[in-house]
């Protein structure tokens, strides 16, 4: 609820109403009519994309701490003959580290997978690796932000908020991004200068079962249904004064939206999260029950059904892949605690016909190097690591790019973060170069000045 400022003294928006004529009134009544206008009654509600689009939804898997490519992904011969021999990283030499795993060719396009990812495997031909991406920062706090928000230099809005506020949501009663855990941290999933009703709502996703899982103020809500409709009726009537007064106050517009959105999630979240209704066979597929899986399945699971409920963007998240020691066995365990899970979305969606609708993107926010920083390590490396992309219009089977003989720099069909921001927007039907968000007297977008869509990825 907004207060009035007390007599005698002036808002600023009051003053731009008084000052010469109201001229400096309307050209931010202008700015504000522009930069929130909607055909749509609710600033949520489902909005038409650029043009056609191939996917509707994301689910992207965040992999914190940075995966290393070479020994998932980017499969690298020359490693395993080279072991022990020095190359130039950085200006200093470093010895060359092989891979401790073994690699073959799976599906009938014959992806080079590592033998620790088994169930994955078998989605080979869904998979469209994308081996030549690259980043600003080798540092994980900032690439990470950029990997999200596509600055490490500022906060700004996270690409689940660019997506909501690109193609609004498909149902009223749920929020329509959604992060796991808050994977990365809030910078992450939160709106910046866009309206705080297209951050990212936060669920703790903890073990499987009715009450596996958690959202603050939701599911235990201090008031009774009846008491909380009185309570904000009151708020709305104020601040529907209030808005009457400003005309223009597209922050009030926000808070109102997001009152009403908290309210009729109460009902509408913990049915969701129910897992209840999930057949024996979909929990043990999903691996819900199990040690090692179990918190990976259990947010693999829900956002199969939170996409199929209409939310636009989900970000789920595994830690723990800063593998400076100990590689081979740190790496194993993480590769079990994601396979199984990955490999049962994957299914899950494409029996549910949800797989063309539905952008699947894995990545961690750089890759590693192919030397050795321990006698079982490796260190950062931001010139060239993998992500992959699944369903959602990309082509399957596919390999979008390289890195050198060795795995360290990106050297074709290179792909910058931006690069893939504005290909996951692509794939959305969004123009990355169209959406936009006027903010401090300039246009804003999630690829900033920069980023290219990879139409070769495009199915």
């Amino acid at each position: 609820m907004l207060i009035d400022t007390p007599p005698g003294l002036n808002s600023r928006r009051q003053f731009l109403k008084n000052t010469s004529c109201g001229f400096g009134f309307l050209a931010l009544a202008d700015l504000c009519t522009r930069a929130f206008a909607s055909d749509s009654p609710s600033p949520l509600a489902p909005k038409t994309p650029h043009f056609k689009a191939r996917a509707k939804h994301v689910i992207f898997m965040y992999m914190g701490g940075a995966p290393s490519h070479v020994d998932t992904f980017d499969y690298k011969p020359r490693l395993q003959t080279d072991e022990g021999k020095s190359i130039d990283v950085n200006g200093k030499s470093r010895k060359i580290l092989k891979s401790p795993f073994k690699f073959t060719k799976r599906g009938k396009s014959g992806l080079w997978l590592p033998e620790i990812f088994p169930n994955l495997a078998q989605h080979a031909d869904k998979l469209c690796l994308l081996n030549s991406m690259y980043t600003d920062v080798a540092v994980h706090g900032s690439a990470t932000t950029q990997l999200h928000t596509g600055s490490f230099r500022f906060p700004r809005p996270s690409m689940g908020a660019w997506t909501l506020y690109g193609l609004g949501s498909e149902n009223s009663e749920l929020p329509g991004f959604i992060s796991f855990n808050g994977a990365g941290g809030t910078n992450n999933y939160a709106s910046s200068f866009l309206p705080a009703l297209y951050q990212g709502t936060r669920i703790d996703a903890g073990g499987g079962g009715k009450k596996g899982s958690q959202v603050a103020n939701i599911e235990n809500p201090k008031l009774a249904a009846e008491l909380q409709r009185k309570q904000l009726d009151l708020l709305g009537k104020l601040n529907q004064k209030q808005l009457a007064a400003d005309r223009v106050n597209p922050e009030l517009e926000g808070l109102i939206e997001s009152y009403e959105l908290a309210f009729r999630m109460e009902g509408a979240v913990p049915q969701v999260m129910d897992l209840s209704s999930e057949s024996k066979a979909t929990l043990e597929a999903y691996g819900i029950n199990e040690s090692n899986t179990e918190n990976f399945a259990h947010q693999c699971l829900l956002a199969r059904r939170f996409i199929e409920a209409g939310v636009r963007f989900v970000e789920v998240g595994k830690g723990d892949w800063d593998q400076h020691t100990n590689l081979k066995a740190k790496l194993t365990s993480n590769a079990e605690a994601i396979d199984k899970p990955i490999s049962a979305l994957l299914a899950d969606l494409k029996q549910r016909d949800l797989l063309k609708d539905t952008l699947v993107v894995w990545g961690g926010e750089f890759g590693r190097t192919p030397t050795a920083q321990t006698a079982d390590g490796r260190d950062h490396n931001n010139k060239g690591f993998s992500m992959w992309m699944a369903g959602g219009g990309t082509k399957g089977g596919y390999v979008h790019g390289a890195t050198d003989e060795h795995g360290m720099n990106a050297v074709d069909k290179k792909m910058h973060i931006n690069d893939l921001h504005a290909t996951m927007l692509y794939l959305l039907g969004l123009d990355h170069e169209k959406l936009t968000f006027t903010y401090s007297g300039r246009d804003y977008r999630l690829t900033d000045l920069a980023g290219i869509v990879a139409k070769d990825v495009v199915a």
